[in-house]
């Protein structure tokens, strides 16, 4: 009986002490709240819409005239361009060397581009710069004596092509502390059946897929000065980031101006942005970009085109307001306690420090974009990435290993819309975790601390990401 006793207590007392600690480690969570509005990525240019279309809608706070624009701009990015001379002579003048026969060849449903999949393949939104060493009379790349500033992989017929592009990858195997492992796939580019001569000894080659198009005209709206507080160049606050601007030529001012669009930042405004694609990426002329651009050995002259420039100023406008006021789509799961958990996460091992939450746009032309809080996760600089993600091809004042950092706004949509996760300037990287852990350079301590993090929390934050 006594026994019986003392055993009731023991069970009765081990009981209270459990509810007491539960009680306690209860009273000690915290439950993480969103920020106000946080779901709003891009202002009030924000749609919710998670279906393959999320990129494609117009900002819906745009006025009239410019939503009428919007869908003329939408027509000449979507439509496919045709060889000269031709009755559509709105979208003539094709080539003859190009890449892709519309915008949206490269970034399909606005979305994003990735390297070709098989051997033969035509470009899916992967293009490579082409340059040697030195610079031209505005501080631009030098191209190849024999293929030019970029490689085309396709022609107008009467034309051989270019050669062709063989992609391989080498395996890296990553392990992390806690002694799971993580393989990474370095791409090797190889250029074949080369019809017009070699390349230079010298060349320098870089890759660059097409990135997504959403809330370009938000990122053209931040003032300059807001993006140049960001800028530590020369490291003296010593946390290891020196984020810098990049500053270019801008054709229609005659002028430098600081850099904000491509990879490396080479492009000062979105209509430069958009003329250099269409006279790189599809051979259409335009008023910034009146040369064909073809390899020395071809007599362009003598080919027919589709009007000089091929792109009217107006339609160049149009496709600009097209590509500058796409909306931006809005959160998912932002108030989800382990997306919260997330984003501590993400701000515990420093992301933030490149990948800046939010901004603020300014005074601008289009007044929809003007005066917003956007979350678009970047400053707009370019960063030392190392060794592994460097081109070895300076582009203005950017070097061989420096990237403008990319916006994350819209990245967990990016499968939905294009049916792919590759990330990073080549699409090496097949997953959100895949991209960190290449990241080097100036963002080394920040992988790092990722790679410390448990599975648990390391997925958290992926996670988070996947939500922006």
């Amino acid at each position: 009986m006594l026994y019986a006793t003392i055993f009731r207590y023991i069970i009765s007392s081990s009981v209270i002490i459990l509810l007491i600690s539960c009680q306690n480690d209860d009273s000690d969570y915290i439950v993480l709240q969103p920020e106000e509005r946080e779901e709003f990525s891009g202002g009030e240019t924000t749609v919710f819409d998670t279906s393959k279309n999320a990129f494609g809608f117009q900002a819906p706070n745009l006025d009239e005239n410019n939503g009428l624009f919007f869908f003329t701009g939408n027509s000449l990015f979507n439509q496919s361009w045709v060889t000269a001379p031709a009755s559509t002579t709105a979208r003539d003048g094709l080539g003859p060397l190009f890449n892709a026969r519309s915008c949206s060849g490269c970034h399909f449903k606005d979305g994003r581009g990735r390297a070709p999949i098989s051997d033969g393949e035509k470009s899916s939104g992967l293009l490579f710069r082409l340059s040697i060493p030195g610079t031209n009379a505005v501080g631009g790349n030098l191209p190849d004596p024999n293929y030019g500033g970029q490689f085309q992989d396709d022609v107008i017929p009467g034309i051989l092509v270019e050669g062709d592009i063989k992609i391989t990858y080498e395996p890296i195997t990553i392990t992390y502390p806690d002694k799971t492992t993580i393989t990474l796939q370095k791409p090797i580019y190889r250029f074949i059946n080369l019809n017009y001569g070699a390349m230079a000894a010298n060349v320098q080659v870089s890759p660059r897929v097409a990135n997504q198009m959403i809330g370009l005209g938000l990122l053209d709206a931040v003032a300059e000065q807001t993006v140049l507080s960001y800028a530590d160049e020369s490291d003296r606050n010593g946390d290891g980031i020196s984020g810098k601007p990049n500053y270019v030529y801008d054709i229609a001012t005659n002028s430098v101006k600081m850099g904000r669009f491509g990879w490396k930042s080479n492009q000062p405004n979105l209509k430069q942005q958009v003329a250099g694609a269409f006279s790189g990426d599809l051979g259409i002329t335009s008023s910034l970009f009146p040369e064909e651009n073809c390899p020395t050995t071809i007599d362009c002259i003598t080919i027919a085109n589709g009007g000089t420039p091929e792109i009217t100023d107006e339609n160049l406008d149009k496709v600009t307001l097209y590509s500058s006021t796409l909306a931006v789509p809005a959160r998912r799961d932002f108030d989800k306690q382990h997306i919260l958990e997330g984003k501590q996460l993400f701000k515990k091992v420093n992301c933030v420090a490149c990948h800046i939450p939010v901004l603020q746009t300014g005074d601008y032309p289009i007044k929809a974009l003007a005066n917003q809080t956007i979350r678009p996760y970047t400053d707009l600089l370019l960063h030392d990435m190392g060794e592994g993600l460097a081109d070895h091809t300076p582009d203005f004042k950017a070097t061989g290993k420096e990237w403008r950092t990319p916006p994350l706004w819209g990245v967990g949509l990016i499968e939905t819309v294009n049916g792919h996760t590759n990330l990073l300037h080549d699409g090496r990287a097949r997953t959100i975790e895949e991209a960190i852990v290449w990241h080097d350079g100036e963002a080394a301590a920040s992988k790092n601390e990722f790679m410390k993090l448990t599975t648990t929390d390391r997925t958290k934050l992926i996670d988070f990401i996947k939500s922006l």
